[in-house]
């Protein structure tokens, strides 16, 4: 896959007024098949899974290697000034994004009482019409989740008909901040607060209600990414495991990196890489509990602890072979040295802030432009809304900080497989035949913004046996997965390079995943060093994930 910056000559595609997006041949397949109580979303079988090794089950390999997708840079986590705590015009956004490499953004303001009164209704004209004035950068019209019983989530959809209705009644019925809202003189809403456990069954409806859109034809898909899963400790791993299973073409993953990243700059806000300050609450999992040697509600090399603990969390879901994707996004709110300051005006009672005001002088905040430090980049067939999304939805996905690397293919194929699959994909292997694994990795050619051109030191390929569904699902750590290869970069490498590694003799079902360093901050054994409060350069740490692979024995 290769990634280009051509931002120009194409049409806008959709809009929040017409319905050309709901493609009527597919929208009549799909309720053909909901008819026949067939779920078309998210309908293959995960790896490691009791479906996938059935005698009788289709073994087609998943995103398979060698397509003509490209890599597009996007972020799917930007707020604007209709959201409490944001300032920025949606134009602003979006040229920045765009001035920054970026080919896709959704804007997700705050979920919440005066968010879906007001701000779904006014920042969709805005939307549409910086689509219009920035041609080749798709723009999505999204919302920050407060999941009723966690953490936040990021919810789009591509541009149609029926978006903006869907979005407004999806947040009416389903918001933590809508549903802890008082409802009557008691002062009580229908749940304690926005993060209690009272509101877990409200979170698994409201990802089966955006499913039964799409499948009704309303939407052509729709995504949830968990964002900052770790930052509070509320996103316990059996939710995790539930939103996964209520909606699997919908509920695909989470913030494997937050925004925020300036944040812990000494000079400059002085705080936790991502806001990560916090310690446990009344609503967190007991199983996160901090140690001196562990804490699982800070960053590790700008990363969330439940994606760079190796035989962490994000393994453990992986372990079970349920395909679960990390991204990094911006979480841009207020941006470092800006010279903007928020409007005066009252969300509460108009949903908006007003236009930010301009200083003229920087000032210190603890986010980043969009495309400046975290980028997700993702394979698909064209820079169009849809397939982004697909892209998406299939784990076609690498996360990046300070464009570490420009992009990396990787291939798995078998003795039943010789095209291959790549990233979050899935293939099969003859009992005791052998896998091979090639990844080539395209290192940056330019400065990144923080004016040097960032040089990858190592790549390691992590792995652990696929094990089937936990019987505690509250299970957050696969003890067997451990990094099982380490290849070095030589300072004198440039352009693309490659490295190849066989497993022999395969006998057990499997999975595969790759992270990358620059590696000037490291523990011991290789792996990323806790961040820490109030002196944590990004620029001097960076990393790269990308998705795993599965590989099924048959």
């Amino acid at each position: 896959m290769s990634h280009d910056h051509d931002h120009h000559h194409e049409p806008v595609e959709g809009s929040w007024r017409d319905g050309e997006d709901d493609r009527p041949l597919s929208v009549a397949r799909r309720r053909f098949l909901a008819g026949l109580g067939i779920a078309v979303a998210g309908t293959a079988a995960p790896a490691g899974t009791a479906a996938a090794h059935e005698p009788d089950a289709p073994r087609r390999p998943v995103n398979p290697w060698g397509s003509r997708d490209r890599w597009y840079g996007g972020d799917h986590h930007i707020h604007t000034k209709y959201s409490p705590d944001g300032q920025y015009e949606v134009a602003q956004q979006v040229a920045k994004a765009r001035e920054h490499g970026l080919d896709w953004v959704v804007i997700t303001d705050h979920g919440g009482v005066a968010h879906q009164k007001f701000s779904v209704d006014l920042v969709a004209p805005d939307i549409e019409k910086a689509r219009a004035e920035h041609r080749g950068t798709l723009v999505y019209q999204g919302l920050e989740w407060n999941i009723p019983g966690a953490e936040h989530a990021t919810v789009f959809l591509p541009p149609g008909r029926s978006a903006v209705d869907i979005l407004r009644a999806f947040e009416a019925a389903y918001d933590g901040g809508v549903l802890s809202a008082p409802v009557d003189r008691s002062g009580k809403g229908l749940i304690a607060r926005a993060t209690s456990a009272d509101g877990e069954p409200y979170a698994l409806a409201a990802l089966r209600y955006l499913e039964a859109q799409v499948l009704s034809g309303r939407t052509e898909i729709a995504l949830m990414f968990a964002n900052h899963p770790a930052r509070r400790g509320v996103d316990s791993p059996h939710e995790i495991r539930g939103w996964r299973d209520a909606a699997p073409g919908v509920a695909v993953g989470m913030e494997g990196a937050p925004g925020h990243q300036a944040a812990g700059l000494k000079s400059g806000r002085a705080g936790a890489r991502g806001f990560y300050e916090a310690s446990p609450n009344q609503d967190s999992f007991p199983g996160y509990a901090p140690t001196a040697a562990e804490n699982p509600y800070r960053t590790y090399g700008g990363f969330d602890w439940m994606t760079a603990k190796v035989g962490g969390l994000w393994d453990s879901l992986l372990a079970e072979g349920r395909p679960w994707w990390v991204t990094a996004t911006s979480d841009s709110h207020q941006n470092h040295l800006d010279t903007h300051t928020p409007g005066t005006g009252d969300h509460n009672s108009t949903g908006t802030r007003g236009a930010p005001v301009d200083t003229g002088k920087p000032q210190v905040y603890g986010d980043y432009w969009p495309g400046v430090y975290s980028s997700t980049l993702v394979g698909a067939g064209s820079r169009s809304y849809v397939d982004v999304m697909r892209g998406l939805r299939a784990g076609k996905v690498l996360a990046v900080h300070g464009r570490l690397v420009d992009g990396v293919d990787v291939r798995v194929r078998s003795d039943l497989d010789g095209r291959g699959v790549t990233t979050g994909g899935r293939t099969f292997v003859t009992r005791g035949r052998d896998v091979e694994v090639t990844i080539e990795v395209r290192l940056a050619r330019r400065p990144n913004f923080g004016g040097e051109i960032p040089r990858l030191a190592k790549v390691d390929l992590i792995g652990g046996p696929v094990t089937g569904p936990v019987a505690d699902r509250d299970t957050l750590s696969a003890p067997h997965t451990e990094v099982l290869k380490t290849f070095e970069v030589a300072r004198t490498a440039r352009g693309a390079i490659r490295f190849t590694h066989t497993f022999r003799n395969v006998e057990n079902a499997f999975y595969l995943r790759l992270r990358g360093s620059d590696g000037n901050r490291l523990t011991s054994d290789g792996g990323p060093v806790m961040d820490v409060v109030g002196d944590a350069d990004p620029w001097t740490d960076l990393w790269f994930y990308a998705n795993p692979i599965f590989i099924d024995v048959v």
